[in-house]
């Protein structure tokens, strides 16, 4: 009988991991890098991928706890350190932690009241009175304090920098009294560096940190460097290296083979790529999860709703169909430092809704996508609410859909299609350039064809020459090929599905083939016929 190993599933102290037998990824040669390299860092990473254990390590490792690190990385490189360094080994120094994660702010009190608590908590830890009611003011208080009573210098770690910003994104007025707040309090930093022997801050987006960290230019971003590409996430070699009986598990559960289930793993939550020479990393909070239940869920995504990134795609006029890996940015694009409604793109990146999926080191530029099934599927739900119009009983949904596919009724699927177009919202639709139109009812082709990519494989492809839409079943290959306003006949979308050749690569896959050629109505603005052939 195979051992169930227990799964480190919302766990982020480091303590409670090592000393309760959780599987562990040794991650501790990034310490020792992060260490010997430099004093003040700053790491963005979407949430949910680790961000808060690599800061419960650092705390562990300066606050000593030699037994913590027992047959890791840095139980050795740490002796090796200390010698370069001619200082003892494991040294004892205060340690400041300041998680912002837990807690809604809703209010202009909401933040205060945070800070002033963990300010409480260093006071009474260093037996110091409160000097001020400014958080800044109590902040370097508390650091000089700190060093003068331990003679040792202080370390800073600061977890999710950016949670009350991100929970005002859409509360301008109270989104600039917090910018204000914390820019003042993380200013402290910079101002008690000689106290520091180390600080290192975390959160999910850059967007703020021109204006929040204004006062903070010593940060060392390594956000894309390669060297720390894979310090959040598990890497497929970290992945086989460590969770080897899990996989088995699962493999016999799924009843496929482990390179398959492999395979199926990669496909579902691996694509993270955060630097042009880094490797790729899983998503490890839907990795540990589908370990600890073996069922293959979207984990990550089910835990949060990505509504106002939705909202700034639409309110941008976004190409959706770009999102699946014709997103072009260059470096500056890639590391913009403020949330822009009409240019969502790098807040997508950063949150972990886009990745890389290539640099052209000539032209300098990265193109981006979505990194797995998990994120595209849960992404195109999401934006199904905004460009699609509610099912309410007319029979559009994408069950329905894949009906239609599955019983081989074309007049079916097509006259399905005819009502959601026909059910769009007015302002989806009524936009005086023709461009937008089409573009619009290009996206809700694109949608719907995408989501059914859950259930059959489908080929998503722009209106640009290819074939709008390939559909593979077991038995059937659909080819579908739609003009848009005046490009043409349903019979001219049948002969570029004949003369381009589209249905050459299927012809000896011994299934059936039926091409389906249909052309807009301008005047009705929705599909006005189509014409089917069966091959």
């Amino acid at each position: 009988m195979t051992t169930v190993r227990k799964m480190p599933v919302g766990t982020q102290s480091f303590q409670i991991l090592q000393e309760n037998d959780f599987v562990y990824i040794d991650k501790t040669r990034y310490i020792y890098q992060l260490v010997s390299q430099s004093r003040v860092y700053f790491l963005s990473r979407p949430r949910r991928f680790g961000k808060s254990l690599l800061l419960s390590t650092l705390a562990a490792y300066f606050q000593g706890k030699r037994e913590l690190f027992k047959g890791l990385y840095l139980e050795e490189a740490e002796e090796e350190l200390a010698k370069q360094e001619g200082r003892e080994a494991w040294m004892q120094y205060p340690v400041l932690y300041l998680d912002l994660n837990a807690k809604n702010y809703e209010n202009e009190e909401a933040l205060i009241e945070r800070l002033a608590l963990n300010l409480q908590q260093w006071e009474e830890e260093f037996n110091l009175e409160r000097i001020s009611k400014a958080p800044e003011e109590r902040f370097t208080y508390i650091i000089r304090r700190a060093y003068e009573k331990t003679g040792q210098q202080v370390v800073v770690l600061i977890d999710e920098y950016d949670k009350p910003l991100l929970d005002t994104i859409n509360k301008p007025k109270l989104n600039t009294v917090y910018r204000d707040t914390l820019g003042a309090f993380y200013s402290v930093i910079k101002s008690c560096d000689q106290y520091l022997r180390f600080a290192f801050l975390t959160g999910v987006t850059k967007f703020s940190k021109v204006s929040v960290f204004n006062g903070l230019n010593n940060l060392r971003d390594i956000s894309l460097l390669p060297d720390f590409a894979a310090l959040c996430g598990i890497t497929e070699e970290e992945l086989k290296a460590n969770f080897a009986p899990e996989i088995e598990v699962l493999a016999d559960k799924l009843k496929i083979s482990v390179e398959k289930t492999l395979e199926t793993l990669r496909k579902r939550y691996d694509g993270y790529l955060f630097s042009e020479e880094g490797e790729n990393v899983y998503n490890p909070f839907s990795l540990l999860n589908t370990f600890a239940s073996r069922i293959l869920k979207d984990y990550w995504y089910a835990t949060g709703t990505p509504t106002f990134l939705v909202e700034y795609l639409k309110e941008a006029h976004y190409f959706i169909p770009d999102l699946e890996g014709n997103v072009l940015l260059d470096d500056y694009g890639l590391d913009k430092n403020r949330a822009d409604p009409h240019d969502p793109v790098p807040i997508l990146f950063q949150t972990g809704y886009l990745t890389i999926k290539e640099y052209v080191s000539s032209r300098n530029y990265y193109r981006l996508g979505y990194p797995n099934d998990e994120v595209r599927y849960g992404f195109l739900n999401n934006l199904r609410s905004s460009f699609l119009p509610p099912d309410r009983g007319l029979g559009i949904s994408i069950f329905k859909f894949l009906h239609d596919i599955d019983t081989q009724d074309v007049s079916a699927f097509m006259e399905r299609l005819q009502t959601v177009f026909a059910n769009l919202p007015y302002d989806t639709v009524a936009k005086e350039d023709i461009k937008f139109r089409e573009r619009d009812y290009q996206i809700v082709v694109y949608l719907i064809f995408a989501l059914l990519g859950q259930y059959v494989q489908t080929e998503v492809q722009r209106v640009t020459g290819r074939a709008d839409c390939v559909v593979d079943t077991p038995t059937t290959v659909y080819i579908f090929e739609l003009k848009l306003w005046s490009t043409g006949t349903a019979e001219d979308a049948l002969t570029q599905i004949r003369t381009k050749g589209y249905d050459t690569p299927y012809k000896s896959s011994g299934k059936e083939v039926i091409l389906i050629g249909a052309s807009f109505d301008a005047e009705k603005r929705n599909i006005g016929e189509w014409k089917v052939e069966r091959l």
